[in-house]
């Protein structure tokens, strides 16, 4: 009787345990799944020659330089969108975000800056994204310094960050704008045409 109570007993100790062991590794695993893998610098060239075309000349190098400074991006956004400034302006824009491992999806930015800056762009863009741990981390404000020189062609490139997650955003634009401002683009899952 006294066997099979101990017996009994750990029994149900090395399952307690058990469970509380796999509770504690399947977040730690669950969170590893979800984070992106990173892309290599020729999958982001290749991926925005076709994306970009005949005015991709100077993609490569400015990808490059992207990945010299921050290193391998785990997610990459292709989209357009279009700006207009006289001291202060306003950006939206629409894509698509990829990553290697966790989906692909569809995506919105908006926002306002303040600076010397006048004119209006369109842009094909391609976000370089860093250190994002899951997809849904996207969505929030972005803040930087944006230059801007755009003379009926050309690229543009800017860092924005928050909360460790860096958005290099490489701009091949159309349309007269010169100048530098201070702003931020907030990233959603819905159009709006609030950029605050």
């Amino acid at each position: 009787m006294a066997d099979l109570s101990r017996r009994s007993l750990l029994a149900f100790s090395c399952a307690t345990a058990s469970i509380v062991l796999g509770q504690g590794l399947v977040p730690a695993f669950a969170a590893s799944v979800d984070a992106p893998q990173q892309f290599s610098t020729n999958d982001l060239v290749n991926d925005g020659h076709r994306f970009f075309g005949s005015v991709s000349k100077g993609l490569a190098s400015a990808i490059e330089a992207a990945t010299k400074r921050w290193g391998q991006p785990n997610a990459y956004i292709l989209g357009q969108e279009a700006s207009g400034a006289f001291v202060g302006g306003l950006r939206y824009g629409e894509g698509k975000m990829y990553t290697r491992n966790a989906g692909d999806q569809k995506i919105y930015w908006q926002g306002p800056s303040i600076g010397f800056d006048a004119g209006g762009d369109g842009d094909r863009t391609m976000m370089l994204v860093y250190n994002l741990p899951n997809v849904s981390s996207i969505h929030r404000r972005y803040g930087g310094i944006d230059g801007s020189a755009y003379f009926i062609g050309g690229f543009g490139f800017t860092a924005l960050t928050a909360d460790g997650i860096i958005v290099v955003p490489i701009r091949s634009g159309v349309g007269v704008r010169l100048g530098a401002n201070l702003g931020y683009l907030k990233f959603t899952q819905t159009s709006t045409w609030n950029p605050f």
